[in-house]
């Protein structure tokens, strides 16, 4: 009869290993599924009785570099660009987070929505547009003569 030694975690190492491959190609992927040069900021839409609100996010972009417009299918755009820091002679980054790049929201307008009306405001690196909303409109009712 011949002894085999139990080992419990005899195949735990080569699974280890596969996950680490698996999250390395993760890693390695992560920044292609940006592309380069661009970034979306992140948009809050709330709306109360009166109005629809869009809050965008646009920390480090001036209030210049915004363009907010309306088509006329109804689509709002807010579109820009953040500038990169420009290098400077003796500083070298060791390390890049931030996104830069020009950027592109489009939202499709509800119905109710006087797009005349449509003011925006940049505060705080905050974009605000406010779209101001029409009353519901009554059903027509025809009256149709009975014979």
């Amino acid at each position: 009869m011949t002894l085999v030694r139990f080992e419990p975690f005899r195949g735990l190492d080569s699974v280890l290993r596969r996950f680490d491959e698996l999250f390395e190609d993760m890693v390695r992927s992560f920044p292609a599924r940006f592309e380069i040069g661009s970034f979306a900021p992140r948009v809050d839409v709330v709306e109360d009785e009166h109005n629809v609100y869009i809050h965008a996010e646009l920390p480090g972009v001036r209030k210049e570099d915004v363009k907010v417009s309306i088509s006329e299918d109804r689509v709002l755009t807010i579109q820009g660009e953040k500038k990169q820091e420009q290098k400077e002679e003796g500083r070298n980054f060791l390390r890049m987070e931030r996104f830069f790049g020009s950027f592109c929201r489009s939202f499709m307008l509800p119905e109710n929505v006087k797009i005349d009306d449509v003011e925006a405001k940049f505060e705080d690196g905050v974009l605000t547009v406010t779209l101001p909303k029409t009353a519901p409109s009554k059903p027509k009712e025809v009256e149709v003569k009975v014979r």
